[in-house]
């Protein structure tokens, strides 16, 4: 018989090298997923988290992501993301397109920027025509996408994958 024992807060697994990952949000409608993708991006050891419109951050939800991980706020998106695109960054959008591909096929590079859209509109044209690919999570159920936080936490889990040390 196995014998487990609790561990609650175990010491984070230190990366060999910085992970070279951003996630840009467009305007989001809620202060909660934004809270929540700052916890999931710093679990994820993501330094920075750049978004569009009005941003504020509930301590409480975003937990020590809230500390730890850089947040930028610009008025729209397309010009941060062209300057992250031109330094050499891949814009990837979670978005469910006629161009996506799974999630669970897309090999991600190490210098990303995933974009993630608003909960109710997605990814708006100006911000489609930047990216250099497109991924969705597969749903074998309604609805017929994950919450805007959970989707990115997926996301993010799934690079974290394919790069576990930086």
């Amino acid at each position: 018989m196995n014998e487990f024992v609790h561990e609650r807060h175990k010491p984070s697994t230190p990366l060999e090298r910085r992970r070279e990952l951003i996630v840009a949000c467009a305007p989001l409608r809620s202060n909660v997923n934004l809270s929540r993708i700052l916890r999931a991006a710093g679990c994820c050891g993501v330094e920075r988290v750049i978004c569009a419109g009005t941003a504020k951050v509930i301590d409480k939800i975003a937990r020590d992501g809230a500390e730890t991980v850089e947040l930028r706020v610009h008025r729209t998106l397309p010009h941060p993301l062209a300057d992250l695109k031109r330094e050499g960054y891949r814009l990837v959008g979670l978005e469910q397109t006629t161009g996506s591909q799974s999630l669970f096929e897309y090999r991600f590079e190490r210098r990303t920027v995933l974009v993630v859209g608003n909960e109710r509109s997605g990814l708006e044209a100006d911000i489609l025509r930047l990216l250099d690919a497109a991924v969705e999570i597969p749903v074998y159920g309604l609805p017929y996408s994950h919450n805007v936080a959970t989707a990115t936490a997926m996301a993010l889990y799934e690079c974290c994958r394919q790069f576990p040390r930086g």
